[in-house]
């Protein structure tokens, strides 16, 4: 695969990040994109505000008891990417996935808007026949179209179930969408209660039919709560706290995690920037995780 023009090498790159992909086990990928972004815009800042904010982190995980110098992952950089038109850069995002994968590498996606996932998601079904989707985020999004747009961030669940094989998705954190979309959560299963400072048993239980089963995580910040991440450009009242995001990592450990993603930091709308650090933090999460698995 011809990668001259799929990834810009200029800009920051995360935290520890080894100068050569050879003997490492996790690819990142930055996408600078919000072209459907329906309230406020700037997730195209995201993936290097995230990169940026990680210089901050340790590299220690006192939860996990891993450090990070314990792992090799490369960052290719970010997509480069036409912003005009959104099957291109979903298309883009394919393509790179599909890279990190012919180098026996997990992808971690670093967003931009949420519409990306079905990009990965199409890369990893054709490896991952029986793949199986978990959504934390605010929102349901699973519209058909929105803004006449099926492809946006809106839709990219929906999306997802169209490529999925099984149509296998867990959605936890949901607390806004239409009536329709919570009807359909409904008759297919797949809306898991998860309230601040639950223990995350049901949703082992949810699981356990799926112990051996591919798993992809797709985070998107308004999962958290808006007084700890504020730099969304859509925040929902009523949301999660860290110790809740740990919780459910934690459970994932006995889980097949083979790749992630982490959309909708809108890093400007934060001028403290803690959004940006905690979205850092996710990203070391997720990079245990990966590795564990």
């Amino acid at each position: 695969m011809n990668t001259d023009n799929l990834f810009e090498k200029e800009g920051p790159i995360y935290l520890g990040s080894q100068l050569k992909k050879k003997n490492c086990s996790i690819g990142i990928v930055g996408v600078n994109y919000d072209g459907t972004t329906c309230y406020k815009p700037g997730t195209r800042f995201g993936p290097n505000a995230i990169r940026l904010a990680s210089q901050c982190l340790e590299t220690f995980c006192p939860k996990s008891g891993k450090d990070l110098d314990e792992i090799k992952y490369f960052d290719f950089g970010s997509v480069f990417l036409d912003h005009r038109d959104t099957i291109s850069v979903i298309d883009k995002v394919k393509l790179a996935t599909q890279y990190i994968l012919i180098n026996n590498l997990k992808p971690l996606i670093l967003g931009g808007e949420h519409s990306i996932t079905s990009g990965s998601i199409q890369a990893l079904v054709d490896k991952y026949p029986n793949l199986i989707l978990i959504q934390l985020d605010a929102h349901a999004d699973l519209r058909n179209s929105y803004q006449n747009n099926r492809f946006s961030h809106a839709c990219t669940i929906q999306r997802c179930t169209d490529i999925l094989r099984d149509n296998k998705v867990f959605q936890i954190g949901i607390r806004s969408g239409t009536k329709e979309e919570f009807e359909i959560m409904n008759k297919r299963d797949q809306l898991i209660e998860f309230n601040p400072g639950d223990n995350g048993m049901l949703l082992k239980q949810k699981l356990e039919p799926f112990k051996d089963f591919p798993i992809y995580l797709t985070i998107d910040l308004d999962w958290f709560d808006p007084s700890m991440v504020p730099g969304t450009g859509t925040p929902e009242p009523g949301g999660l706290f860290w110790h809740d995001f740990e919780t459910i990592i934690k459970k994932l450990d006995d889980f097949k995690v083979i790749g992630g993603d982490i959309v909708e930091l809108s890093p400007d709308i934060d001028p403290s920037g803690v959004s940006s650090i905690v979205a850092a933090k996710v990203a070391r999460s997720l990079i245990i995780t990966l590795d564990k698995n």
